[in-house]
């Protein structure tokens, strides 16, 4: 007989073990109802991933201990049922380790294994990543030992190899498990989406196959949590690295693999989910991370600047999309320098996505500053000042409304703009959350595309205007304004981005690849000088190997510039 394994591709919230440890018992019980004796939980299911310095506080870990035993008591009457729950977990030994006369509590990244009422068997995680948005080292003592357990019952049992994420980027944990008598391996994982993350992690899991002659469950996460997001798509691996099946991307799944004897080894059998395009897994982890912020933070909804521009539309887009229309509203706020077709896509845009749409004219407020700033400005030109006065009526406008009603103030600035300063703080940077933070301009318009192509939620096709994806950029804060009076071509910008801040080359490197020099070195200067706005900008989704968040860690004051 096939040993029926599940996944429970959850979403679950950081700090509520209460609530995740009702989903890992609901979804056990349904799993064992529908012929599963093996469930597997993501990492860190108990308490949400990352928890951050929540991890150490003791009474958090404490309340995990106590989370992981009621899902034990829960499931006890389940006979033949193995539940897999990732925790965070005190040092095996209990003991304080004295650093520079500081006692530190040790703490493990851990997985329990439980089976019919009891922890049967507990693993720590071996390898802690301290990269990207990862600080695990921060938290967490590294495990020494290995696991392996049984799952099933009499000779239809399997033995199982247990990795947490990390470790199967190894060779030894793998091999250890290996070497233990397992016959199968499973990875429990919460491992942060950025575009291409997926077919990463199965080309490398293909080489922990291929390298033990195991097959593979990859069991992962699903869900926002702050910056970053999870995109579930568990797969699953025959021994020889092929694919088995794979579960949905941002969705919610208990998703079945049977392990079937073949010839003296297991065989895997999984539906299998086609690949997607990148634009589709952009969107979704958009979608998914504007639901889930809102949703987690307790926001009742959302509001944003709507200024007839490319980046307003597709934030406006994906909050419909992420929100319904209902719980979103758009303000356009003109100003003497707004074009008449601004007026007319916003309108349409506000009309096709059927949200509430307000005007409110900054000019009055505009005015008044000018007035009351002529004496401390005398004898000296307009310039980025008056520019930046008007960003920040609306800043205030917005704010004000925020205030009063309680919806979260969506920002609109791309990466593009973030890393060269091309935006206003406490103007059009005031907010709760910057939905395409993550997003270089020539991406901004790739997804513009794409969704006036693609309805996946049914909240309308083509809701983008064809004009404002077709028109020059312009933040219309003087006469006759575009992007490209203040920056280089966004192609060419985008280009040198991604190779100097997502990649780390120095200016020399990207000269060498036929940029030029003038252009290279101002970009660069921009990113530098531009450090101090970015730290005070809102948090934003992380859909890129490298964003401005976790994954940016660099000093305001430097005199470095390579």
């Amino acid at each position: 007989m096939p040993l029926n394994i599940c996944i429970a591709q959850l979403n679950y919230c950081v700090g509520d073990m209460a609530g995740n440890a009702q989903k890992i018992i609901a979804a056990a019980r349904s799993a064992y109802q529908a012929g599963a004796r093996l469930v597997l939980t993501p990492e860190m299911a108990i308490c949400g991933y990352a928890a951050e310095d929540l991890f150490l506080r003791p009474s958090f870990i404490q309340a995990c201990d106590d989370a992981v035993n009621l899902v034990a008591r829960e499931l006890a009457g389940l006979k033949g049922l193995t539940v897999v729950v990732g925790t965070p977990t005190h040092g095996d030994t209990g003991r304080a380790v004295r650093t520079k006369s500081v006692e530190v509590q040790q703490r493990h990244n851990s997985a329990r294994v439980l089976r019919e009422g009891r922890i049967v068997q507990s693993y720590a995680k071996r390898e802690l990543p301290n990269y990207q948005v990862f600080d695990e080292r921060r938290y967490f003592t590294p495990g020494q030992g290995t696991c392996v357990f049984q799952a099933g019952e009499g000779p239809d049992a399997v033995s199982i190899g247990l990795l947490i994420c990390e470790d199967a980027w190894f060779e030894e944990p793998a091999r250890l498990a290996q070497a233990a008598g397992a016959e199968l391996l499973v990875v429990i994982n919460a491992s942060p989406f950025h575009a291409g993350k997926g077919g990463e992690r199965e080309r490398m899991m293909q080489r922990r196959c291929l390298a033990t002659g195991l097959p593979l469950i990859y069991a992962h996460l699903v869900g926002g949590q702050d910056e970053i997001v999870f995109e579930g798509r568990s797969f699953a691996l025959q021994a020889d690295g092929t694919l088995a099946g794979r579960a949905e991307s941002f969705k919610e799944n208990l998703f079945t693999v049977q392990a079937q004897p073949a010839q003296g080894a297991i065989e895997l059998v999984a539906k299998t989910v086609p690949e997607r395009s990148r634009e589709a897994d952009l969107w979704d982890a958009l979608v998914l991370g504007v639901r889930d912020y809102l949703g987690k933070n307790g926001f009742p909804g959302a509001l944003l600047g709507l200024s007839g521009g490319i980046d307003s539309a597709l934030v406006l887009a994906i909050a419909v999309d992420a929100l319904g229309a209902d719980k979103v509203r758009t303000v356009m706020m003109p100003s003497p320098y707004t074009a008449d077709i601004s007026w007319i896509d916003a309108r349409d845009m506000a009309a096709r996505m059927k949200v509430r749409y307000d005007e409110i004219s900054i000019v009055p407020e505009f005015e008044a500053f000018k007035a009351s700033l002529a004496g401390e400005f005398k004898g000296r030109a307009e310039d980025t000042t008056e520019e930046n006065i008007q960003a920040r009526i609306r800043g205030v406008f917005l704010m004000a409304l925020s205030n009063k009603f309680g919806a979260i103030v969506l920002t609109t600035g791309n990466k593009s703009e973030m890393a060269t300063g091309y935006c206003t703080l406490y103007g059009d940077m005031a907010g709760g959350f910057a939905v395409i933070k993550d997003l270089l301009k020539t991406t901004v318009f790739a997804l513009a595309r794409w969704r006036n192509e693609n309805d996946p939620y049914g909240t309308g096709s083509s809701p983008i205007p064809e004009r404002i994806i077709t028109r020059p950029p312009s933040a219309e804060l003087r006469a006759d304004q575009t992007d490209q009076d203040s920056l280089p071509p966004y192609d060419v910008l985008d280009a040198i981005l991604k190779r100097y801040m997502e990649n780390d080359q120095g200016v020399e490197a990207i000269v060498a690849e036929g940029f030029e020099r003038p252009v290279v070195e101002r970009v660069a200067r921009l990113i530098r000088i531009n450090e101090y706005k970015r730290r005070q900008a809102p948090v934003g989704i992380r859909v890129t190997h490298r964003s401005f968040g976790k994954d940016w860690r660099y000093p305001i004051t430097s005199k470095f510039g390579a």
